[in-house]
């Protein structure tokens, strides 16, 4: 799969980054290299101003002036996408799937052409494609799209001629030609995507943050950044609540065997590398701490946990965590509101009750979820704070708490004290990471 654009530009008038274009690390280490073909995605905050997109700009063109081929792949604005789907339902309430992702794609569209008209000032030459003309094909499931296939032939073109391609990301075509988006986040299965297709095996992913943290530092202020990680391992993080990357970003990257390297849009320093390395056999480190504000708790009755599961999917829906009572289904839908699950199970016979005030904290391992230290001492912290635990799941890399969303910060503090993660510092790019068996202290 790939894609990108093309551009060529004169010095003009625009406005410098607001760091040294000199000290930006464009080509260095495994970048370095003329004629090498690099895949970078922005996101929202990256380029959220006019100031900020020509900083994306600059730094692009400096990637290409030193001997690059660049995609970028860049996000709608930050807050962009909100926007526009409240001003979808300022007109109607349920807008129509197809006409909504046709309106959702603009804002992607106005980023990556923004973003050339930039570079075309700076003095290079660009081209922004829309997911269809990058040669992004999905199915026809318009919000949360599957990509199909990537077919980069205009991208690899437009590369060949010396431009920066800016590619939209979040946003394909399906068969009978309809534009698709393919849900939050989804500029990151994009970025990914593109690398594939154009036989990389590294994709950048520049963000507002510099890297991935052994907790949101937002919530947990003694949260440390991670130097690398496996695949597995930000699976595990994304999929439990950590927003640095899409979680189907992730399984794209380890399906297809691409390195992600997340760094800050704003800085120099080395931020964190999503790997394809496999951790040490039965190795029980704990890596992070993740967490959902909200993840409400659904108990259903007077029909199967089957046929329950069934009427979600036809919703593309999944199930999290799930309890079978006699006469009775306990279970969570994390990724999807109450709103979308009861009408998903509204042609069933059945009751719904839904525990809307619940958040969930998880604690990621690899290997870890099923060693019993890793279980009790997570407990025992929650118990120690004073937080009632309502449900509790259990996988070979994580243990996930149901709390009350009122505590959920308090729980991600507790439990990231609990592990000793304030004292990890990049220790799992080492091996150094603290194990439940090392912290009895704290069970």
């Amino acid at each position: 799969m790939t894609a990108v654009p093309d551009t060529r530009i004169p010095s003009g008038s625009v406005q410098p980054a607001p760091f040294p274009v000199g000290h930006l690390p464009v080509a260095t280490g495994s970048e370095a290299g003329r004629g090498r073909r690099v895949v970078w995605k922005f996101g929202g905050t990256s380029i959220g101003d006019a100031d900020r997109l020509r900083a994306v700009a600059t730094r692009l063109i400096a990637a290409r002036r030193q001997g690059l081929q660049v995609v970028a792949v860049l996000s709608a604005k930050g807050g962009a996408t909100d926007d526009l789907v409240s001003l979808a339902h300022k007109v109607s309430p349920k807008p129509h799937p197809r006409e909504l992702d046709a309106l959702l794609a603009v804002g992607e569209s106005t980023s990556c052409a923004l973003a050339a008209i930039a570079i075309h000032e700076l003095g290079e030459r660009a081209v922004s494609l829309t997911g269809p003309q990058a040669g992004i094909y999905t199915d026809d499931s318009h919000g949360n799209a599957r990509l199909q296939r990537v077919s980069p032939e205009r991208v690899v073109e437009a590369l060949e001629q010396d431009m920066i391609v800016l590619v939209t990301g979040f946003q394909g075509v399906s068969a009978n030609g309809d534009i698709t988006t393919l849900g939050r986040g989804g500029s990151d299965a994009s970025a990914v995507a593109l690398a594939s297709a154009l036989g990389l095996r590294e994709c950048d992913i520049f963000t507002d943050v510099p890297g991935v943290f052994t907790a949101d530092p937002r919530v947990v202020p003694g949260a440390q950044k991670l130097d690398s990680l496996s695949h597995y391992e930000m699976l595990q993080l994304a999929d439990a609540g950590a927003r640095v990357l899409q979680t189907r970003a992730v399984e794209l990257a380890a399906a297809h065997d691409i390195d992600i390297h997340v760094r800050s849009s704003f800085t120099c320093d080395a931020g964190t590398r999503v790997h394809r390395g496999k951790p040490m056999l039965e190795e029980a480190r704990v890596c992070g701490v993740a967490h959902l504000h909200h993840d409400p708790l659904y108990t259903v009755t007077g029909v199967s946990s089957a046929a329950v599961s069934a009427a979600l999917a036809r919703r593309d829906m999944a199930i999290g965590s799930i309890i079978c009572c006699e006469g009775e289904v306990q279970f969570t839908a994390p990724g999807t509101t109450p709103v979308r699950l009861v009408a998903a199970l509204g042609a069933m016979d059945a009751g719904v009750a839904v525990r809307d005030e619940l958040g969930s904290v998880s604690v990621v391992s690899m290997t870890g979820g099923n060693q019993p230290g890793t279980i009790t001492t997570a407990l025992s912290a929650l118990e120690r704070s004073g937080i009632t635990v309502h449900l509790v799941a259990c996988t070979p890399n994580r243990v996930s708490c149901h709390v009350p969303a009122t505590d959920v910060d308090r729980a991600a503090q507790a439990l990231h004290d609990a592990f000793g993660l304030h004292e990890l510092a990049g220790a799992i790019a080492t091996g150094g990471v603290p194990t439940a068996q090392e912290k009895p202290s704290h069970a």
